[in-house]
């Protein structure tokens, strides 16, 4: 489900460096690349729940860097449910000629461009104005118009609109334009209040905002996002997220019926399972891997589903079409289940009004089992979530739960233990072996891969990787059958090459993979070299990664120092290292185990991790040394 999109999504993009979340307080001005002179903006609720909204900006060119986007400027609109007009375009000369944009400045294009977005099942239609003549010092206008001829939702309504504080806003004015008797709730953040008036049962209400001297951003990540920390507002009738539910529920869930032919195709599916579990897991197999995921759409079709039969004719269907599919297939053998609509993007908090752009995703809630399970992901098996479905607040359609939320992986569910064997020879070569097994979001990683992966890629698999390296040599790549829709997966290498070590003579070297692997327990500590603050949350996860080596040394080779053992501990992460030379052979065993809880971290734990990896690293640098 994808849900309906600011259309000045598109402008902000050009205000570099603005970014999409809050500054960090900082005295330093940003770098403005360009200025937004005027930005006015209208929302105009009909009676019946149609709706129009009128968008008129001008933007000021200030660096030669903003110039190749600022050149145009793209509306994006639902043919089914909408109608856009350009009122005008055209680009002020630094000189104060104005030039308009001819007609044939304008494109439009009927879908986005995206191979798995049919034309059936989008029509998302993108129009794009190029302005004229364009230069350093300039300023572009744009006005322009969108109608709204029918809901999304029957008798229902949201908008949010928020502004970047790292955009340099020299005149903003944000109307509201709607039926006075109408129950609505808003949420006005740093907007100031110009006027409220009411007239013929109409009321109107208009904001303005400027940020004239933005402030210098520190912010880096941005995988956790939360517009309402931003300057904007949020306007809806619903009256809480139940309704939001409530009125997807409503045309999706007759959709979900149990035709002849769902039963009949649920039955053959689940002919051979003996428990009501089994039989879920298959059904939920075949729809992910044999309904191709389409993609969402937007219009009316954003909210309702396919008809079954016309999605299992074309075994194609957005993220809707799967659970509406799949909801059916399980009533058919008296499994319960409903939907649930979820964030499956950087929004981990639902806004204090109630607003259908927190939720562009359906997936689907088994009860009997506690279980979620999103069949868009043709890779995921039963039992899991893809990361960007995880640990978000959860609609359900039936049997709606306050603050409800899908679940995160629990620390041990994503682990890897790589062993490897290796014997250097009296020339500095060396033969070995390396076994990997792997579970959780690491083996899905792994999966994913080899399935694509041709059988001459899989032949020169071992060469390529210790090409990447810099080793020359050759060598075998075992693996389980990567089809298999299941969180594991186990590989072997075995191999031969050259110039490991620099013997005869004497040398050194440092202790790590001799060959790929998803989570190396060096790579739990990328954040260490890192000495910038982390100002607000981010997105984290947890896993575990073990690693053991025998070296066997030629009996010509005498080991002169190895790597101090190792422990450290801190509230989230543990590392565990220690090496162990008897006679000609050093074992080594590295250990990290991850327990951070949920996807969602807060700054100190950045804190945490930075202090951490500083540490462990200088035992993961450290060096065998030999003559």
């Amino acid at each position: 489900m994808k849900a309906r999109l600011l259309h000045t999504a598109a402008l902000f993009m050009l205000t570099l460096p603005a970014s999409a979340a809050s500054a960090a307080p900082a005295e330093e001005p940003a770098e403005l690349y360009t200025r937004l002179e005027r930005y006015h903006v209208k929302y105009s609720l009909n009676d019946d729940y149609t709706s129009a909204e009128t968008h008129d900006w001008a933007m000021k060119v200030l660096k030669e860097k903003a110039l190749s986007n600022a050149k145009e400027a793209s509306i994006s609109y639902s043919t089914s449910i909408e109608k856009a007009e350009v009122l005008s375009a055209y680009t002020i000369k630094a000189d104060g000629r104005r030039i308009e944009a001819p007609k044939s400045n304008y494109q439009v294009v009927t879908n986005t461009g995206n191979d798995k977005d049919a034309p059936v099942y989008s029509d998302r239609t993108t129009l794009t104005v190029v302005f004229p003549e364009v230069a350093v010092g300039d300023t572009v206008g744009f006005s322009y118009k969108l109608t709204q001829t029918e809901p999304m939702f029957p008798k229902h309504y949201s908008i949010v609109q928020y502004f970047n504080r790292g955009t340099a806003y020299d005149d903003v004015k944000i109307t509201l334009d709607y039926p006075a008797a109408l129950a609505a709730q808003l949420d006005v953040r740093e907007l100031t209040p110009v006027a409220s008036t009411e007239k013929n049962g109409r009321k109107e209400l208009s904001w303005s905002f400027t940020n004239k001297v933005p402030l210098k951003n520190k912010r880096r990540d941005y995988s956790v996002y939360d517009v309402d920390t931003l300057p904007g507002l949020a306007f809806s009738t619903f009256k809480s997220y139940a309704d939001i539910a409530q009125a997807y529920g409503a045309r999706a869930t007759p959709k979900a019926a149990v035709t002849a032919e769902v039963q009949a195709l649920a039955d053959q599916i689940a002919k051979d399972q003996k428990t009501p579990r089994d039989t879920a897991r298959a059904l939920y197999d075949w729809v992910a891997t044999n309904i191709t995921y389409a993609g969402n759409c937007i219009g009316t079709g954003a909210v309702v589903p396919h008809d079954i039969s016309f999605i299992l004719k074309n075994k194609m269907g957005d993220c809707k079409d799967h659970a509406t599919l799949l909801q059916a297939l399980l009533a058919a053998r008296k499994i319960e289940s409903t939907q649930a609509l979820i964030n499956a993007g950087s929004s981990f908090k639902l806004a204090k009004v109630p607003v259908v752009s927190r939720v562009n995703h359906v997936i689907n809630y088994l009860p009997a089992f506690d279980l979620f399970l999103d069949s868009t992901s043709s890779t995921t098996p039963f039992g899991m979530l893809p990361y960007s479905s995880q640990d978000k607040p959860a609609l359900l359609v039936d049997g709606f739960k306050e603050g409800l939320k899908t679940p995160a992986a629990q620390p041990g569910s994503n682990a890897q233990t790589m062993k490897t064997r290796i014997k250097i020879n009296d020339d500095g070569s060396v033969t070995g072996s390396v076994d990997v097994a792997t579970k959780g979001e690491y083996a899905l990683g792994l999966r994913n891969g080899l399935r694509s992966a041709g059988k001459e890629t899989m032949d020169d698999m071992v060469k390529n990787v210790l090409k990447s390296m810099g080793y020359t040599g050759t060598g075998k790549f075992e693996s389980d059958d990567p089809t298999a829709l299941i969180n594991t997966l186990n590989y072997k290498a075995s191999f031969e090459f050259k110039n490991f070590t620099q013997f005869p003579g004497a040398g050194a070297f440092v202790i790590h993979p001799l060959f790929t692997s998803s989570s190396p327990v060096a790579s739990f500590m990328l954040g260490g070299s890192d000495d910038d603050e982390t100002l607000t949350e981010f997105s984290c996860s947890n896993g575990a990664s073990l690693e053991e080596y025998v070296f066997t040394f030629p009996k010509k080779m005498k080991v002169l120092a190895v790597p101090d053992n190792m422990t450290v501990k801190s509230a989230n992460v543990s590392y565990k290292a220690s090496y162990r030379l008897k006679g000609n052979q050093l074992t080594v065993t590295r250990e990290i185990d991850d327990r951070t809880r949920g996807n969602v971290c807060a700054p100190a734990i950045a804190t945490e991790y930075k202090a951490f990896s500083k540490k462990v690293l200088t035992n993961l640098k450290a060096q065998v040394v030999y003559k």
